[in-house]
């Protein structure tokens, strides 16, 4: 005997019913098979709609509760019109009748103003049985060998309405007896229903199909149980929220248990005790696509290396709390508290406990949560009275992710690893629980986490060689730009190299922000910018922190203070900061501070090496200095490619103001050019390298010694260019003497003992500093191993490209940790 059970979807329109009923005839060559079927998707819903409606007190003459009912009767009117186009409504099974019923029951509920479970579980029946008699008569149309059995003379129940249980023993008999006098070849039985001792009809709880199939399966020792539905078996995690899920072959009937307990919708969690108990393999097959091998459900499936076979999720989750000095080594507490769960019949979903017995701590479903605060309250009134017990507890708004896996037995490091991919991603665990058999590992987190934790650790057991990297980008400037195009150019290479997605999911300016959770396309967002919605710098940081996508980096490719004062927000959500701006690296020591202990506290990289020489690895190879022990003594830096630029390519035949404007033509200048030929974007430079060595330093604590006449750096950027031509002989005359004294000028930035300086200097030959070309930065690090002849890092400080080089490296760097 065979046992097929198809869902909702599998019988929602004349269509799909005629390919299940194709799959059942081919299965009927091999055996004889129950049918077992769900009401046509959506039916449910719509009879317990109805029921609330009359409960409320609507009438049949309202025009809602008219088009609900006629919606029910057209559905299935036109099914059976498609199916049986020749066979008047009234000659197929009991239909027309069943729709008396229901309009029936409406109105004696609509009468009592009262919905009771019993009510409602003989109404929300007739879903069940309208699609089975449709589909039992256009079998029989089809000429196949088939019958009609009412569940509810199969299936015995006590009468717990709403989610009844079954008793074994009597089912089994009552099944052998319809199976000794119905010869047919197929029998189509209506799922999720049966009936108490009094022949009144139950329910088996949503999802009760499932189960009706694997009660017959039992009962009749079947050698095999299918379940047929929309999606090709059970899968690593759900679809719907992880788009790499894929599906998993074959798995015991333990794992498959605890990921359909878990949430996996593709089986109701009851489903499995009744086959396992018999040994019968369980197969969940795809209607829409019956040649996909689906997941065979075993005693024993083939080994697989796999540790971890699939990831599911509870949602609408609230955690209980029951807490107190009074509860330690006292027996009993659990006990109390679990009774009072259970005369409320509330279920359990997850059970937790501090080693100190100072509290227990259980997850139940939030529409649960109201009576079990009543009920346990009550039963600890008196020691709440006393003080000796805090009231429960509840908090809502709460998931369960679980892993599961055989293979997790005495494989250790598997909770490290899940830990730290959710503490990486800034997703707090707020509970955590672990079976003994060591098949599931469950961890409590915001319910606005989930989709982003389920993919974060999907990453990890799943696709190890390949990482998913969410980047939002401020200011496609001069420098943002070339950073998009190097990003276009490279996605293909860091995918197949490194195993990193990235993907530009937002672009945004001082006016526009464009958007896309999949990826923006990079070779069409300047025109796509120019047309998207206009959005703040607030409403863009909120955005970043309400997507909550995994492995976020904010990238920064402005001189904007405040974008900088968006760090510390969105590091305390653990998306990473990349920022070419140097602003925030160079503010007030007390909040530079903060941003490095923000950064390690949630586990979000803040990566600033372009604030300095550009793509050099300045910043990188001081880090690396200090963190093996050595110890910074004394640098000396040429760090503005600009002031580099115009003193290496000023030589007093052209004027001084039109070699500065060639620099800023060029790109080698910020916006504002007098932030470089001040000396205070040097200034801010030198104070970086300085914290970064472990100096505790403020701005006001490096001088600056300008070689500008104080007119010059009065008005606005044209009157500073026009000021630096009227004094020109002032330049000249800085130009002649180091000429004449056989040396070159050079912007220097210092730093020796805690103190540090920046300023115009002479430099002579054989110097380090001396043939220093171009736009060319460098630093020399004096350092306790490196004394006599320091170290070196020199080479392009400046300009578009290369900068937006060095800021696509800090992404990789961030994208790696």
């Amino acid at each position: 005997m065979q046992v097929l059970k198809f869902g909702g979807t599998s019988v929602a329109s004349a269509e799909n019913i005629r390919k299940s009923l194709a799959i059942v005839a081919t299965a009927a060559e091999r055996g004889p098979v129950v049918m077992v079927v769900s009401a046509l998707g959506g039916t449910t819903d719509a009879l317990i709609n109805v029921g609330r409606t009359a409960a409320t007190g609507g009438s049949l003459r309202d025009i809602d509760v008219n088009k609900m009912l006629t919606d029910i009767l057209q559905r299935h009117g036109d099914a059976a019109y498609q199916l049986l186009p020749d066979t008047p409504m009234e000659e197929i099974g009991d239909l027309s009748n069943q729709f008396v019923e229901i309009i029936n029951i409406y109105k004696g509920i609509s009468a009592l103003g009262e919905l009771s479970k019993r009510t409602l579980d003989r109404l929300m029946s007739y879903g069940e049985l309208l699609s089975s008699q449709l589909i039992a008569a256009t079998a029989q149309a089809q000429g196949l060998d088939a019958v009609w059995a009412d569940a509810r003379q199969l299936i015995r129940t006590n009468s717990h309405f709403g989610m009844a249980e079954v008793d074994m023993a009597t089912t089994q008999k009552q099944v052998a007896d319809f199976k000794s006098q119905n010869p047919a070849k197929i029998w189509v039985v209506p799922g999720f229903i049966a009936a108490d001792a009094h022949g009144t009809t139950t329910t088996l709880g949503r999802g009760g199909s499932d189960y009706t199939a694997a009660i017959l399966a039992a009962a009749l020792d079947a050698e095999k149980l299918e379940i047929w539905t929309d999606v090709s078996g059970m899968m690593t995690a759900d679809p719907r929220l992880v788009r790499s899920a894929r599906p998993i072959a074959h798995i015991s009937y333990q794992e498959a248990m605890e990921l359909s307990h878990f949430g996996a919708k593709v089986l109701y969690p009851p489903t499995i005790q009744p086959v396992m108990q018999r040994g019968i393999p369980l197969w969940i097959k795809n209607t829409f696509a019956p040649d996909d091998y689906g997941t065979l459900v075993e005693v024993e499936p083939p080994r697989t290396p796999a540790v971890v076979q699939g990831i599911s999720s509870i949602g609408n989750l609230t955690l209980l709390n029951l807490e107190g000095s009074g509860m330690v080594g006292i027996p009993g507490f659990s006990k109390r508290l679990f009774e009072a769960l259970a005369r409320e019949r509330i279920n359990v979903i997850l059970i937790t406990q501090s080693s100190s017995e100072h509290s227990i701590c259980v997850g139940v479903n939030t529409p649960d949560a109201a009576p079990a605060q009543v009920a346990v309250d009550e039963e600890f009134a008196t020691e709440i009275a006393a003080g000796r017990i805090e009231p429960l507890r509840p908090e809502r708004d709460l998931a369960i992710v679980a892993l599961v896996g055989e293979n997790m037995k005495n494989h250790p490091g598997i909770s490290g690893k899940l830990f730290g991919a959710l503490g990486q991603n800034g997703v707090n665990i707020r509970a955590i629980a672990q079976g003994a058999s060591e098949k599931n590992i469950s961890t409590v987190i915001r319910a606005a986490d989930v989709r982003k934790a389920i993919n974060v650790l999907h990453e990890a057991f799943f696709e190890s060689t390949k990482k998913q990297v969410n980047l939002f980008i401020l200011g496609p400037g001069n420098v943002g730009s070339k950073l998009l195009e190097q990003l276009a150019r490279q996605q293909a290479h860091l995918l197949e190299k490194l195993g990193l997605q990235v993907r530009v999911v937002a672009i945004a300016n001082s006016r526009h922000c464009l958007v896309d959770e999949n990826g923006l396309d990079l070779t069409a967002w300047p025109e796509e910018l120019a047309q998207a919605p206009a959005q703040t710098l607030a409403e863009f940081t909120q955005l970043i922190i309400a997507r909550n996508l995994r492995n976020s980096i904010f990238v920064d490719v402005t001189a904007n203070p405040a974008a900088a004062g968006i760090y510390a927000d969105l590091l305390a959500k653990s998306v990473a900061i990349v920022a070419c701006n140097k602003v925030a690296a160079s503010s007030d020591y007390a909040h530079y501070a903060r941003l490095k202990i923000l950064s390690k506290e949630f586990n979000a990289s803040y990566l600033f090496e372009t604030n300095v020489g550009a793509a050099l690895p300045i910043i990188g190879t001081l880090n690396d200095l200090t963190r093996s022990g050595d110890v910074v003594r004394r640098m000396e830096a040429v760090l503005s490619g600009t002031l580099n630029f115009v003193f290496n390519n000023y030589d007093g035949t052209r004027p001084f103001a039109d070699v500065v404007r060639q620099a800023q033509t060029e790109g080698y200048t910020e916006p504002d050019p007098r932030l470089d030929l001040s000396g205070s974007d040097v200034a801010r430079k030198i104070l970086i390298l300085a914290r970064e060595a472990g100096q505790v330093m403020e701005m006001a604590d490096i001088e600056i010694e300008t070689f500008l006449p104080p007119a010059c750096l009065e008005g606005d950027v044209e009157a500073f260019y026009t000021q630096m031509a009227a004094h020109e002989s002032h330049f000249k005359a800085l130009y002649e003497a180091a000429s004449a004294a056989g040396k070159r000028l050079k912007f220097v930035a210092r730093y020796a003992d805690g103190h540090a300086a920046v300023g115009l200097q002479q430099v002579a030959p054989g110097h380090d500093l001396y043939d220093l070309r171009g736009k060319d930065n460098v630093v020399l690090f004096y350092t306790d191993r490196y004394v006599d002849q320091p170290l070196v890092v020199k080479g392009a400080g400046a300009g578009a490209e290369v900068t937006a080089s060095g800021v696509f490296a800090d992404i990789i760097r961030a994208a790696r940790l």
